[in-house]
């Protein structure tokens, strides 16, 4: 009984140890540093927009089944029994059954009727057919171009998030080394005042500071944690999954000039190919219309059973016979009120709105890459003016700290360096942010926005 016990005991130790163990994997796994790479590769995974593109892409084909079994033979099976409790009567001359000037009442056919047959009709000419054809192949494409298009949508909108919770986290370190120079500096202050050497306005400015600080972090904190639902939300994973976005992706950003001699050729783009074939689609739709003003040509033909009883149709007392039929169908439109010729004119409308739309979009994406271009330079600009204020700012606080540890400088100087290195530093992060969001953008505008999956 004992070494039962002994034994579940231990079991029990190892189930909470095996436990134990896979949660901290599975905190880690939620934990671990989070690339830009894989932050896109789970979007255009779990995205719901990224699902349905796809899915639409692949439904296509099956559209392009439906449009073929249009071409394919019809075959058709029918069967059908009926019961007459009463049968009809037909008038007859009495002159046919020697009863001149009578007028004969006489049933015809049976009390149960049979019938079994196969109906074949196959499509010889209709041009509405093949056309429907061709535009199912085209609204493949179409899907496939929708698709792509959908993912870079999704790129842009989590690369730009991404960075976005990036400089947020950049700026709480920013902020928590100033905390710690300021708790530093206090102090300091606070051991001078206690020996009599610095005024107690002086400590509590100090103290001001200080809390101010602390203050803007805990604003700064709940603006990460809002950034970092966002993100989760533009991957498509739970809210309340950990994920951590490394630090060190900040300092890897680096002004590149030579992005901007790229030119992109609008015509090979996603927006303006999906324009493209929309028209494609049009046109083809035009045409699928227009074939209502030629004729249509098709082969039918059928076999069947039928059979006729007194009683129920099976066995010896029931007469079944066999027929078939073979024909060709022309049917040739002659008149419909101008019903196809309005519609074709609907669709000749729809084409022309839609190249003015496609000759618009030409025009706004060359507008996008230029006003990137210049976006993009402005940004460099800034982010070097920014990160030479961040160096000068430096210098002062640190002269600025010397001089009032030496008494040759009042608080008030070393307050306003700590507060001009804080500002500093909060500009160049976020020269940084728009520096990658103007990279983004151009990025965009040149049609290159899966680049950065690699």
């Amino acid at each position: 009984m004992k070494h039962n016990q002994s034994l579940r005991t231990l079991v029990q130790r190892l189930v909470l140890l095996v436990a134990g163990v896979s949660v901290l994997s599975l905190a880690n796994a939620q934990t671990a540093p989070l690339s830009l790479k894989e932050a896109l590769q789970q979007a255009l995974k779990n995205k719901s927009e990224a699902i349905k593109a796809k899915l639409d892409e692949e439904n296509s084909q099956n559209k392009i089944e439906e449009a073929r079994s249009r071409a394919l033979p019809q075959i058709n099976g029918t069967a059908g029994l009926t019961y007459n409790p009463i049968l009809q009567l037909s008038a007859i001359s009495g002159d046919l059954a020697g009863q001149p000037g009578k007028t004969l009442l006489i049933p015809f056919g049976q009390k149960w009727n049979g019938s079994a047959s196969v109906n074949v009709s196959q499509t010889l000419f209709d041009k509405s057919v093949f056309t429907a054809l061709k535009a199912s192949k085209t609204t493949q494409q179409y899907y496939q171009l929708v698709s792509g298009l959908t993912d870079e949508q999704i790129i842009e909108k989590v690369a730009t998030q991404y960075y976005q919770v990036l400089v947020q986290r950049q700026q709480l370190v920013v902020i928590d080394s100033n905390i710690a120079t300021t708790t530093r500096v206090m102090n300091v202050i606070e051991g001078q005042f206690k020996n009599g050497l610095a005024k107690k306005i002086d400590l509590d400015r100090s103290k001001v500071n200080l809390s101010n600080l602390q203050a803007q972090r805990q604003q700064l904190n709940n603006a990460v944690q809002l950034q970092e639902n966002t993100l989760k939300f533009y991957m498509g994973i739970p809210i309340e999954t950990a994920i951590s976005v490394p630090a060190s992706a900040l300092d890897s950003i680096e002004p590149k000039l030579a992005i901007m001699d790229n030119a992109p050729d609008v015509k090979k783009m996603s927006d303006y190919q999906v324009l493209k074939k929309q028209e494609e689609l049009l046109v083809l739709q035009k045409e699928a219309t227009t074939a209502g003003f030629y004729p249509s040509l098709s082969l039918s033909g059928s076999y069947g059973y039928s059979g006729l009883s007194k009683s129920f149709p099976v066995g010896s007392g029931s007469n079944w016979f066999d027929y078939a039929s073979v024909g060709v169908n022309l049917k040739v439109p002659i008149f419909n009120g101008f019903s196809t010729r309005s519609k074709v004119r609907q669709a000749d409308v729809e084409i022309r709105k839609l190249q003015a739309d496609i000759k618009n979009t030409e025009l706004g994406l060359n507008l996008a890459h230029q006003n990137a271009k210049t976006q993009l330079g402005n940004s460099i600009i800034t982010l070097n003016n920014q990160k030479t204020n961040v160096a000068l700012a430096e210098e002062v606080y640190t002269n600025s700290q010397n001089n009032y540890a030496q008494g040759l400088a009042p608080l008030t100087d070393l307050l306003d360096a700590e507060n001009s290195l804080t500002t500093a530093q909060n500009n160049y992060t976020n020269a940084l942010l728009d520096y990658r969001i103007a990279e983004i953008q151009l990025i965009k505008a040149q049609g290159n926005l899966k680049s950065l999956l690699n």
